[in-house]
């Protein structure tokens, strides 16, 4: 029988109009966050965000899909929450550029929860603060609970979808970035090597010149940019 918990996160997720805009947002006032965001990942790499609930939590989906490094890589790569309270003062060093930038864009403590269910690992939770400090066991209670519910949504949401696409309703409110995964097909052929080094190499260039990935994805797409090119080398 379900607990009172998983009564009260399907309670407030019943009240929210659209599930796959308000997801992120349910999960932030759950568990008394500053903000959330939802990434799915395959093969340990990032495909993009269901949803974010702000400007700081679209910063922080943006770092580690560019960066390759951060909360919900590591929490959906160990199949583990992953707990940061103090970015700026973190107890043991592991996102050096993430960790930076992270807080630069608004967030002092930030807390990974796997988005999965049992073997089929979809992707990870991220909740953010804008203060330095620890969950209560409450909200790492609580914070379990909607990753479970959000795992649950998205395969709802993707069960009419035909193979190998999306389902409508995550195309219409996420941010897959079609484009990088069309540029990494790109470059993979321009220098001869796999698309998830193809993917590298694009992240690579974005935080070498202080763009995003898609814009630079962008420009590969468009042809502005030839990857391989002597003078186009970072």
């Amino acid at each position: 029988m379900p607990d009172d918990r998983l009564i009260r996160i399907l309670a407030r997720l019943s009240t929210a109009d659209g599930a796959a805009n308000q997801l992120c947002v349910v999960c932030a006032d759950v568990t008394e966050m500053s903000g959330a965001g939802i990434m799915l990942l395959q093969d340990g790499s990032p495909r993009g965000s269901v949803c974010t609930t702000d400007e700081v939590s679209r910063s922080i989906e943006e770092l580690q899909y560019m960066l390759g490094e951060g909360p919900c890589i590591d929490a959906h790569r160990q199949h583990a929450p992953i707990v940061e309270p103090d970015l700026a003062h973190p107890s043991t060093a592991r996102w050096t550029e993430f960790a930076r930038s992270a807080v630069d864009a608004g967030a002092r403590a930030v807390f990974g929860f796997p988005v999965s269910i049992g073997d089929v690992h979809l992707g990870a939770l991220n909740l953010y603060r804008d203060r330095p400090g620890p969950l209560t066991s409450d909200q790492h209670a609580d914070a379990l609970v909607v990753a479970d519910v959000a795992a649950r949504a998205i395969i709802t949401m993707q069960a009419a979808a035909e193979p190998g696409e999306l389902g409508p309703e995550l195309e219409a409110s996420g941010n897959f970035r079609f484009v990088v995964h069309q540029a990494a097909g790109m470059v993979s052929v321009q220098l001869g090597v796999p698309v998830a080094e193809a993917l590298v190499r694009l992240r690579a260039r974005a935080f070498s010149t202080g763009r995003s990935v898609t814009d630079v994805a962008d420009d590969v797409v468009a042809r502005r940019v030839r990857f391989g090119d002597v003078v186009d080398e970072p």
